[in-house]
């Protein structure tokens, strides 16, 4: 049966043993369909994340979706356009059951002011990356990056450790509300900002956040005191963080980590002007856009000359992939880019070895099937001490919201072995119920973004988007049950294309096939596109582990 959702009371958690569907591959998607909205920061309005990223076009598409996925065999597929059911067609058991195309613009029509036009006719909505492809799983789903990327620039500029380290940063929503927990659980004392109260509240009555300051002073004496005494703490602050950002520059502090995470990638649905409430925002969105992203552009201005000056007195400065720089460049500050982008600075070394954001949910809602998950990983990769680190803090503070859910970044057979293991425990009836697994978008070579993922890629190749392309249709060759590909919407219209995938382990011999030729090709397109840029990591990955590439001999 579902669960109560105190959070979204109309949205409840699914999960139990029972079956509405006419099988459990059709069961599972459906129920990551209504954990997205459980776990949503606007279900009322079907928007999961990110302002605008939506798990449907419109309510009746997704009501029509909801009757399709109930009623579908499994040599079947479904169609979805940019969040709204088109057609069922009759394929084979083996074929995808969804396959999704979203927010994907031809190249000189792909503009945000073009996108909005669209979307006021309702003919396109942007499904972010996980919300419109029902993978989303609350802020755990973006809490490891964010803690590896504060690993590791702790390893690089700290000694391995973040203990009396103060870190600053921006923004509360569905991806920028892991960084409170993030940067407490690497040691640090991190102060975050957010124009909206309700963000903050939220993110300190699930666990996320310890504290909310009742005014900067009060906020930086707390985590000065947590500096001085080497204690994690994480502190929310309700402002403008281009009122503040300058602020602390002008008082002469100087943060030892500074990023942001607010939605600058869209200049009307998701960033705030300073001197703007929500009310007068809200407002302006209808009759005003145009108005409305003069002054979003003009605030994102002072807040990135506030994190260039940070740069230059000595902080380490980084862009969390937000599109904040882009604007900011945009608006005339020549030397925005002089902030580095965190896949380039940080994380590229494991992207290259296919080494990303792996998920898995339960579908039967039950905690205990992913404890025991959590078990099998310690088992089996014991060496693997991004994995063991990663699993013991996780379990010790990691509430879960909606379904029970993990994610860990493991690379290439790695990811094959895990689900394979996982479907034999299904099958025996260990685990109470089938395993959706899936990753995060921004995977080695599911996502081509010049801003974010591909930025400085070694042989130029940043801006070409065959890679996705390759591999959705390897995908869904592949046998996977949901396959995707999204293109960005408001702000980030012409910016990116992405693919996603889920496959449902639910302990037959089919899932183990789905599973091993879907998870085994999606890391091998992702070591292949980082060794076809050059990278060693990458071509050590191919000859260690016997990866399929064809390399030309010039």
């Amino acid at each position: 049966m579902p669960k109560d959702n105190p959070r979204h009371p109309k949205f409840p958690i699914p999960g139990g043993p029972e079956l509405r569907a006419k099988g459990w591959r059709q069961e599972a998607i459906l129920r990551l369909l209504e954990n997205v909205l459980s776990v949503g920061e606007d279900p009322d309005n079907l928007i999961v994340y990110a302002a605008l990223g939506k798990a449907a076009r419109s309510w009746p598409a997704h009501a029509a979706i909801v009757k399709t996925l109930l009623e579908m065999d499994e040599n079947q597929t479904l169609l979805i356009q940019s969040g709204k059911p088109v057609g069922l067609m009759k394929t084979h058991a083996k074929a995808p059951l969804v396959i999704m195309a979203n927010c994907n613009i031809v190249g000189q029509w792909a503009k945000a002011e073009y996108f909005y036009e669209l979307q006021r006719k309702g003919l396109i909505c942007w499904g972010g990356l996980t919300a419109g492809a029902w993978q989303y799983i609350g802020s755990q789903g973006v809490i490891q990056g964010t803690y590896e990327i504060f690993m590791r620039i702790a390893e690089k500029r700290f000694g391995g450790d973040l203990a009396g380290r103060f870190v600053l940063t921006a923004g509360l929503g569905g991806m920028g509300g892991a960084q409170p927990l993030a940067g407490r659980m690497a040691g640090a004392a991190i102060l975050c900002i957010d124009v909206d109260a309700d963000r903050a509240i939220k993110r300190k009555a699930i666990g996320y956040l310890q504290e909310i300051a009742p005014d900067l002073d009060a906020a930086l004496e707390m985590i000065d005191a947590a500096v001085r005494e080497k204690r994690a703490l994480s502190v929310g602050l309700v402002g403008n963080a281009a009122d503040i950002y300058p602020e602390i520059v002008r008082r002469g502090i100087t943060p030892d980590i500074v990023t942001d995470q607010t939605s600058a990638h869209d200049l009307v649905y998701g960033y705030v002007p300073r001197g703007m409430s929500l009310d007068e925002v809200k407002r302006l969105r209808e009759d005003g856009q145009g108005q409305l992203m003069a002054a979003s552009r003009a605030s994102i201005v002072e807040h990135v000359k506030a994190m260039l000056t940070f740069q230059d007195r000595g902080a380490e400065v980084f862009d969390n992939g937000n599109l904040i720089r882009t604007q900011a460049r945009e608006g005339g500050v020549d030397n925005a880019f002089d902030i580095p982008i965190f896949t380039q600075a940080y994380l590229r070394p494991l992207f290259a070895r296919a080494i990303g954001p792996f998920r898995w949910m339960a579908t039967s809602g039950e905690e205990s099937d992913i404890a025991r998950i959590d078990d099998l990983l310690l088992d089996m990769f014991p060496d693997n001490r991004i994995i063991t680190n990663w699993i013991r803090l996780a379990r010790d503070n990691i509430p879960f919201e909606g379904l029970p859910a993990r994610i860990a970044w493991l690379g290439h057979l790695e990811r094959t072995a895990l689900a394979l293991r996982v479907n034999e425990l299904v099958a025996s009836g260990e685990l109470k119920g089938p395993i959706a697994f899936s990753r995060d978008h921004l995977d080695a070579g599911a996502m081509s973004h010049p801003n974010i993922m591909t930025e400085g890629m070694k042989d130029g190749s940043d801006a070409i988007a065959d890679w996705p392309l390759l591999d959705a249709m390897m995908l869904c060759s592949s046998m996977a049950d949901l396959v995707v590909v999204h293109s960005g919407g408001g702000g980030y219209a012409g910016y990116m294309t992405s693919a996603g995938v889920t496959v449902i382990a639910d302990g037959t011999q089919a899932a183990r096939e789905r599973l091993d030729h879907a998870l085994t090709n999606d890391t091998a397109i992702g070591v292949i596109r980082y060794a076809d840029a050059g990278y060693e990591e990458s071509l050590e990955e191919i000859e260690s582990k016997d990866v399929p590439y064809i390399r030309l001999h010039r």
